[in-house]
């Protein structure tokens, strides 16, 4: 009975174990199958969750990316500008080196030349005195001869034996030693050769002459302020206006363009200074002063206002004063030398007639920046307007005491 029971206990709980194992099995391919079912719409939801994250990341990179590209195109602009400007320093400099060759080169031919003058007087006067020498000691050596052959026959004489012989000899060598000869002139103290006159002052004397070579214009052009079509002199104290581009530096901030003029090297701070320009007979000029910050890149009206104190003609016959409005000028004389004073501390910018003196016309102002000489040669016009503004050098006058 035991086993029986045992027997029959086995067989109902083999069937329950098994019964538990297919509900098991059915509960797993169940799941299973939801699993696979719902499968697509997580991943759809993954995918969607994905692209959120990934546009948001986006938009965060492209917001850190623009500013990486605008410093990058600020830095490309600063990298152009500096290259500019190097080659700008490399041209200004090489023009420099080149004016500052032709400037001594010329001072070594000035003094070279005073050399040869100086050394071919020295030698007309050693020539000179040279033949006066000769000639004397040629006049000398010719009497010393005379009186050589004298002193000899009366040396022979006074040792003659014969009387009768010296008796007769006796009144003709009297005669002969009382004939007057001319005695040489004294041989005067004091240099032989007035070296004096040759070395004396010398280097004084060169550099008075030096200054009728030497250019004392008070200001000089900067080519690399210059409007590519304009034409500076060699020695950059001239400037027109050509139909031609010229070799100049490349562009650069100082550069003008389009307004066709140029400023002078040396800028003012202080003090009082003035310099003249020959206008001659042009039919358009400007000339004046303008702050250092003045627009160069821009076609604008000069005044005071955008930094410049100029007067300018115009059309050969109007005179104009650079204000807001343009003042016009009545002039008696046309002017061909214009005469430009600036007083920084006085606030003053002031216009005269160089050559009869009479006043133009005197800005006021209260200068606050460096202040820069303005030349513009106006356009050529066909030839019409072709002559130079030129800088006048200024007159030199030395003061012996």
């Amino acid at each position: 009975m035991m086993s029986l029971e045992r027997a029959e206990g086995e067989t109902i709980d083999n069937q329950g174990k098994e019964g538990r194992r297919k509900k098991q099995r059915k509960s797993c391919s169940d799941h299973c199958e939801w699993a696979y079912f719902s499968r697509p719409r997580l991943t759809d939801l993954m995918s969607a969750q994905l692209m959120d994250v990934s546009h948001f990341q986006q938009e965060l990179l492209q917001t850190l990316l623009c500013p990486l590209q605008n410093k990058k195109r600020e830095c490309s602009i600063s990298k152009k500008t500096y290259e500019r400007r190097l080659a700008c320093i490399k041209q200004r400099t090489n023009e420099a080196e080149q004016h500052v060759k032709k400037e001594f080169d010329k001072l070594y031919q000035f003094l070279h030349k005073e050399e040869k003058i100086a050394l071919q007087k020295l030698k007309q006067e050693k020539k000179r005195k040279t033949l006066l020498m000769k000639g004397k000691i040629e006049k000398i050596t010719e009497e010393i001869a005379v009186l050589s052959t004298s002193i000899q026959e009366m040396q022979q004489l006074l040792g003659e034996e014969d009387h009768v012989w010296f008796l007769r000899r006796y009144p003709e060598m009297v005669k002969s030693c009382r004939v007057k000869r001319s005695t040489p002139a004294p041989v005067k103290t004091g240099p032989v050769v007035n070296v004096e006159k040759a070395i004396g002052s010398l280097q004084y004397r060169v550099w008075k002459k030096m200054l009728t070579v030497i250019s004392t214009a008070p200001v000089t052009l900067d080519p690399c302020t210059a409007h590519p079509y304009l034409l500076l002199s060699e020695e950059f104290t001239s400037v027109r206006h050509t139909t031609k581009r010229q070799q100049s530096p490349p562009d650069s901030p100082q550069r003008f363009d389009p307004c066709l003029c140029v400023l002078g090297r040396e800028g003012f701070t202080s003090g009082e200074h003035h310099w003249e320009v020959m206008v001659g007979q042009k039919t358009e000029w400007d000339v004046g002063v303008v702050r250092e910050s003045i627009n160069r890149k821009e076609a604008i009206d000069l005044n005071p206002d955008s930094g410049g104190w100029i007067i300018a003609l115009r059309n050969g016959y109007q005179y104009r004063a650079a204000t807001k409005t343009w003042k016009h000028l009545d002039l008696r004389e046309k002017p061909r030398k214009i005469r430009v004073c600036l007083d920084y501390e006085g606030g003053k910018v002031s216009f005269y007639n160089s050559e009869n003196k009479t006043h133009i016309y005197t800005f006021t102002a209260t200068f606050t920046e460096k202040l820069y000489p303005f030349f513009s040669p106006g356009r050529n016009d066909g030839g019409k307007n072709a002559e130079p503004l030129k800088i006048c050098p200024r007159r030199v006058i030395i003061q012996e005491e």
